[in-house]
């Protein structure tokens, strides 16, 4: 029975000794290995990993994922001397697990609350330097940039790394609001009336083309027509010319025909003529000629 017991007690300070040699990381997670509290290691790959057992060596691990801050807004000054309500969050990370620890003791709140304190800083200096109107507007990606940068100068001692700060809403007094959205409308009309103006000149350049080729073309088909109906009236004359001189007599006859019809063409008309004029000689002889 003692024998028993004996193999009972060395099992079970085996497995706590095998429990303890080991410890397992994921790949979510850093981890710092301690040895009579000094730490004697914190590079370690996700997997299973060798430390020495029964409490000499003992392990701390922490988040490796991306961490939000995110707090209550703030109020700041800006360069205007106006108060502006800020709610804003930061993406943070651990990046050295030992100067973390060493920093904050592995309070991930402590850590928390000292980026804030950075971020606050920042910001104020930033909104020292700016309008209102560059801040709700123009300006917020260029000084978002600037505050993860400077920030993670700052930061740099404590083993993290800041991924992004972003502002998420402004907040203005109601007075300071109206007067700010008039500004703003203001600018926006100016540079609508700008837009216009430009454009206006644009199209009567455009306009004052398009008019001078058009009196060009206008001109040059004139021109042509002119030269093509006096080549017209040349040929028929000439025509005219050789059939008249081939038989007077029928072309005199064909041409008074002619005429008939567009005297006589309607019946509203009213000829006062002498019987024996000129003009109804064809009516008084059938050769075509004067008795």
């Amino acid at each position: 029975m003692a024998a028993s017991r004996m193999l009972a007690v060395v099992l079970a300070i085996g497995l706590i000794v095998a429990w303890t040699s080991f410890f397992v990381i994921d790949e979510r997670q850093l981890a710092i290995k301690f040895q009579m509290g000094e730490i004697i290691g914190s590079e370690f790959e996700p997997g299973l990993h060798f430390m020495k057992p029964l409490f000499i060596n003992n392990v701390k691990k922490f988040d490796k994922r991306i961490l939000t801050l995110d707090t209550r807004p703030e109020r700041f000054l800006t360069g205007e001397k106006k108060n502006v309500t800020v709610d804003f969050f930061v993406k943070w990370r651990i990046k050295d697990p030992a100067t973390y620890y060493t920093a904050f003791g592995g309070d991930e709140r402590q850590a928390a609350l000292r980026l804030l304190q950075i971020i606050n800083n920042s910001l104020q200096l930033e909104f020292d330097h700016r309008t209102i109107v560059q801040l709700v507007s123009s300006e917020r990606s260029e000084m978002m940039n600037r505050l993860t940068s400077k920030g993670n100068e700052e930061v740099a001692q404590f083993g993290v790394e800041i991924i992004d700060v972003r502002i998420k809403q402004i907040e203005l007094p109601e007075d300071v609001r109206n007067s700010v959205f008039e500004r703003m409308r203001a600018e926006r009309e100016r540079v609508a009336r700008e837009h216009r103006a430009q454009g206006e000149e644009t199209a009567k350049g455009i306009r004052a083309v398009a008019e001078r080729e058009r009196t060009v073309i206008l001109a040059e088909a004139q021109r042509d027509a002119e030269t093509i109906r006096g080549e017209g009236d040349a040929h028929a004359t000439d025509v005219y010319a050789q059939a008249y001189s081939q038989d007077p007599g029928f072309y005199q006859f064909y041409r008074s025909m002619n005429a008939y019809r567009e005297t006589l063409n309607s019946k509203q008309d009213v000829l006062v003529l002498q019987p024996d004029s000129e003009f109804f000689k064809f009516f008084n002889s059938d050769a075509g000629k004067q008795p």
